[in-house]
């Protein structure tokens, strides 16, 4: 991933982190990894393994998949990458003709309007339970 990559997925996961609405040290506590790395995360200073995305995944409110794929490691079997991603955002509840046109947009469009979709959710989330 280059540095565009990296610092848009830290900003998502920051403004993930604020939408929740956790601190660094919570989310820290919560996932057990420490501030410290995941303010280089946040800051595009580090590329978060696959081991951290899993721990920080649920107190982000993230399904494990979605922040997966926002951090482009899913893998897409035997399907065109295409394919795959219309057939999962089709599985997230997005409406078929938006999942079709998000699939054919490059990956770095996608993981934004996937972490937008998210962001949304929580606030959504949290209105709700106000």
């Amino acid at each position: 991933m280059d540095n565009i990559d990296r610092n848009n997925l830290g900003t998502i996961i920051k403004r993930q982190r604020v939408t929740v609405p956790l601190t660094l040290r919570e989310l820290a506590d919560q996932s057990g990894v420490s501030p410290s790395h995941l303010v280089r995360i946040e800051r595009g200073e580090r590329f978060p393994s696959g081991r951290i995305l899993r721990k920080i995944a649920k107190p982000l409110g993230f399904d494990e998949n979605e922040l997966f794929m926002l951090a482009g490691y899913l893998s897409h079997g035997a399907h065109t990458e295409a394919e795959s991603h219309e057939s999962y955002y089709n599985n997230k509840g997005l409406d078929p003709y938006v999942a079709k046109v998000l699939a054919q947009e490059p990956a770095e469009t996608q993981r934004t309007v996937i972490g937008i979709l998210n962001i949304l959710k929580s606030l959504s989330r949290n209105t709700a339970k106000e």
